[in-house]
């Protein structure tokens, strides 16, 4: 019987370990094949799977004579199996191993990253759901425009990740590919069969046509969606870092009892991780950019692309994974403060409302333009004297026209929020 094959944390996905274990998997697989052909008997299958094994150590210290993986794994398991070992790898090149594991291992690696969305999302969820009529200062240019919620705020993360959960599903879906096919992809030496046995099998689905490697445009689609949710996280980690700006101070990151913030500064509580995942976004992008560089390969194959592989396939899913997890605990430990939010509210003195105002000046009957221009007037004095707006427009009389029932109404926040419901059942809240 072949192994049973369990998935293991994303570190361990990478190790050699693992990547030996896959490859020995997939050669199982094809003996099985390759005897359902009738091409190993049946006391040299079962002697393959009985004794088939191998040592990392064994194997690094064999590519260090022969500078080649998969010769020398090949040749360890060989030592364990004895002459039956003459049926593994029959017709397979050393690419049909090597591609069809490294999918296994980008689903694998997908898998645990879809995860880790699931729950960023969900901390967002409640986040919205707790904030969902807490009043706060929407910004334009980083300059107040109107009233929010935080809670439609956390909504809007909550919709991001959802198309990066689907971004995450397609490129899942994309690399859920495997091949064997031979030397050159045509089959001559391994019949079809084998690479829709092996695929099948593994949870994989067979090349429709491959070279003597499976094209590195899905590879890149795959780095390509991992450094997308990349970017969204590093989205929402920079707007937590504005909002904890000390003239603003909506929100800060949890800050432990015994942490400490500057070794020169005792007062400072740093957005220490959402700096962090900023950082860490960039690597992604980086990663995607090495991955669209592997798409072309001179002819059949190069092995351009996999000294890279084998450095941004680790790295990149290990550090989206990291920051996923760190990305939740920022999420659900967030210290949000209304107080202040309040107190930015109502920090321009009735300026946000000038939208309001501007409508109620129209529905009494004045034109735009002119409606605009009292309302600006007024604005405009409101910030160099830091008077309040709603009395600078009373003490116009080119606003006589509106009463006091028009101005409750103008700078009134209710008619900010008369949407949230609606906005929370469209995103799934």
């Amino acid at each position: 019987m072949i192994p049973r094959y369990t998935r293991p944390a994303m570190g361990a996905i990478w190790q050699d370990e693992n990547k030996f274990r896959t490859w020995l998997t997939i050669e199982l697989a094809a003996c099985e094949a390759q005897h359902k052909l009738g091409k190993i008997p049946t006391k040299d299958l079962r002697q393959i799977l009985r004794k088939a094994n191998f040592k990392v150590k064994r194997i690094d210290r064999l590519e260090a004579q022969v500078n080649h993986d998969v010769i020398a794994f090949l040749t360890n398991v060989a030592e364990y199996v004895g002459p039956s070992s003459r049926f593994i790898h029959l017709g397979l090149t050393s690419s049909d191993i090597l591609d069809t594991a490294l999918a296994l291992q980008m689903v694998q690696a997908a898998d645990l990253l879809i995860a880790g969305v699931r729950t960023v999302r969900a901390a967002a969820a409640k986040q919205a759901r707790r904030h969902k009529f807490t009043p706060m200062m929407g910004r334009s240019h980083g300059i107040h425009a109107e009233p929010i919620t935080f809670g439609l705020k956390m909504a809007l993360m909550y919709d991001e990740f959802g198309r990066a959960l689907q971004r995450l599903e397609a490129a899942r879906e994309v690399v859920r590919v495997g091949q064997l096919s031979g030397a050159v992809g045509t089959h001559a030496h391994c019949d079809p069969f084998i690479e829709s046995y092996v695929c099948r099998k593994l949870g994989l689905k067979p090349a429709a046509i491959s070279t003597q490697v499976l094209q590195r445009d899905r590879h890149a689609e795959f780095l390509t969606a991992l450094a997308l949710v990349g970017c969204s996280v590093e989205r929402w980690a920079q707007e937590f870092r504005h909002l904890q700006r000390t003239e603003v101070r909506e929100v800060e990151e949890f800050f432990a009892a015994d942490q400490k913030g500057s070794s020169a500064m005792p007062h400072k509580r740093n957005p220490i991780v959402g700096e962090r995942l900023c950082g860490m976004a960039r690597l992604l992008r980086g990663y995607a950019l090495v991955g669209m560089e592997n798409v072309p390969l001179w002819h059949e194959r190069d092995i351009s692309h996999s000294s890279a592989e084998r450095v941004i396939m680790p790295d990149a899913t290990i550090a989206l994974d990291y920051m996923l997890a760190k990305f939740e605990w920022l999420v659900r430990t967030l210290r949000v403060l209304p107080k202040n939010m309040t107190r930015n509210l109502q920090m321009t003195r009735g300026l946000i409302h000038s939208q309001q105002v501007l409508l109620a000046l129209i529905k009494a009957g004045i034109a735009r333009e002119a409606a605009y221009k009292i309302v600006q007037d007024n604005a405009m004095q409101a910030w160099e004297t830091e008077q309040d707006l709603r009395g600078l427009i009373e003490a116009d009389p080119r606003a006589a026209q509106l009463k006091k029932a028009d101005l409750d109404a103008a700078f009134d926040l209710k008619p900010h929020f008369r949407d949230v419901n609606r906005t929370f059942k469209a995103v799934g809240l």
